[in-house]
């Protein structure tokens, strides 16, 4: 079974940053969910800390 997971940061219109994770098989659409922080460096230690454990899992 191959998957895919994507994790990006952005920012919304009202200044809120958020971790956009998106997970699936490869060829379907998959799932997404967006965690929203109130500051920066919450949202880039939430995606470092994510990074960090699906690579201890196999993803690359």
């Amino acid at each position: 079974m191959r998957r895919f997971y994507s994790l990006a940061l952005v920012t919304s219109l009202f200044g809120e940053h958020g971790v956009v994770r998106q997970w699936g098989r490869i060829g379907s659409q998959g799932k997404r969910q967006t965690d929203w922080h109130a500051s920066p460096e919450d949202a880039v230690a939430e995606l470092e800390g994510m990074a960090r454990h699906k690579r201890r899992r196999g993803y690359r």
